[in-house]
């Protein structure tokens, strides 16, 4: 956004007014465990703020058309996720109410397998889950058939639980519907769709290898076998077939007419709600309610997002992203050749990931927009998406499981397990620069 940079205002009194606002409000954001203020009351003031000190500098400059430009800009951004969200979490809330995610956890818990054997299979299905649903959503269907299937074995749940963050955060980095930071790489138009795959072995290795590492610690022997019977409900089946024709239609409007993805997700949101009008009036499937499921989406989160999107652009057009950009992407990378001179600031951002959402990170990036090969770009989107994993406070995945496993998995029992997931992330920032070079 180099066009709607205000000039040689960084260091005047309403800008720095403006950075130290966001940065206040980001603390009252990390805090919220303590303060119990909901993160996105605080984000949305901010962004307000740093928008009237950018209109009242660009006024001074006689440029009121840029602020109003650039804050379109950011509104738009919003807009499309804000919508494309909307449909994928109602799609889940839909699922969850016809029980598909019962059925799974019921068919999982009588099947007899042993602890190791639960250990591997809820950590692949996570890992292959969340590359379609998200990775939060992933991991507290999963971690309820952890934690059904190991209440009497806390070492069991604990490490289950810690897989099941690491597999679901690596599974949703080589999918554009895996995780918000892909989606917004996606929406971006920075890479196509099919490239995204190219991740696919970088984030097997990523969850391969901690896994490995604590396999040998899974304790032996097999949990109680459980009697409780779950089925989907009628139309559980069907609302999966939609949410993947969904899927196909966003995939091909983009591709094939470069439509937002946001378009064919409302498409997708009106194929649910004439199938909730068909459950109407027939009396084979239970009614289909599609507004209860929409109420029911976290607001907070997505008011959150306007926030971090907003406070940045509004950064953004006061220059100070600009200067950031070049001491992460240029500096730190000048001795190195020009193909890899984003690498180390990339790496970089994946373990700040680990400390601060990932979210206003990649938005941070893209609105940088720093000249990035594919390679760079998919090395991003890679890092931002994994590095999360390293601490049990650096995802979604990690604090709804903590919140659904209290006093099981806890911060400090991920914690014993770092360095095995930091082996996992060297190991797929390696795996990607080997496989993938020829992107780069």
């Amino acid at each position: 956004m180099k066009e709607t940079v205000l000039s040689n205002v960084t260091h005047s009194l309403p800008a720095l007014v403006a950075l130290f606002t966001f940065l206040l409000a980001y603390f009252l954001v990390v805090i919220e465990e303590f303060t119990h203020l909901q993160k996105s009351k605080p984000l949305v003031i901010a962004a307000s703020i740093i928008w009237i000190l950018v209109a009242w500098l660009a006024h001074q400059q006689g440029q009121s058309s840029l602020a109003n430009d650039a804050i379109r800009h950011n509104l738009v951004d919003f807009v499309e996720l804000l919508l494309f969200i909307l449909v994928a979490i109602t799609y889940i809330n839909v699922l969850t109410e016809r029980k598909v995610f019962e059925a799974l956890r019921c068919w999982l818990t009588k099947r007899g397998f042993s602890y190791r054997q639960l250990f591997w299979l809820t950590g692949i299905i996570a890992f292959l889950m969340s590359s379609i649903a998200d990775n939060l959503t992933t991991a507290l269907a999963l971690s309820a058939v952890v934690i059904t299937v190991g209440k009497n074995n806390a070492r069991f749940t604990s490490m289950a639980c810690i897989n099941l963050v690491v597999a679901a955060n690596a599974g949703g980095a080589f999918s554009p519907f895996g995780d918000l930071t892909t989606l917004m790489v996606w929406q971006a138009g920075l890479l196509p769709f099919t490239k995204f795959f190219d991740l696919f072995l970088p984030s097997l290795v990523n969850y391969i290898i901690p896994a490995l590492c604590m396999h040998c610690a899974i304790p032996n022997g097999h949990p109680e076998p459980l009697t409780v019977d779950t089925s989907l409900l009628a139309g559980g089946k069907q609302v999966i077939w939609l949410f993947l024709a969904t899927i196909a239609t966003t995939v091909t409007l983009q591709n094939a007419f470069q439509m937002p993805p946001a378009l064919g997700m409302m498409t997708g949101l009106g194929f649910l709600q004439l199938f909730a009008y068909y459950t109407q009036h027939q009396t084979k499937i239970p009614r289909l309610a599609i507004f209860p499921a929409i109420k029911e989406l976290d607001w907070d989160t997505l008011l959150f997002f306007y926030g971090i999107i907003l406070a940045i652009g509004g950064l953004a057009t006061l220059g100070y992203l600009d200067w950031v950009s070049t001491t992460v992407y240029v500096d730190w990378g000048k001795n190195m050749t020009p193909a890899y001179q984003h690498t180390p600031g990339n790496i970089v951002i994946g373990v700040l990931s680990a400390l601060i959402d990932n979210i206003p990170l990649m938005f941070a990036v893209i609105t940088m927009h720093p000249a990035m090969s594919e390679g760079q770009w998919l090395l991003l989107t890679l890092t931002a998406g994994v590095g999360g994993s390293l601490l049990s406070i650096g995802s979604a995945a990690g604090v709804g499981i903590m919140g659904q496993a209290q006093g099981k998995y806890t911060f400090f029992s991920h914690l014993k397990w770092s360095w095995a997931i930091a082996l996992g992330y060297i190991g797929s920032i390696a795996c990607h620069l080997w496989l993938n070079a020829a992107s780069f």
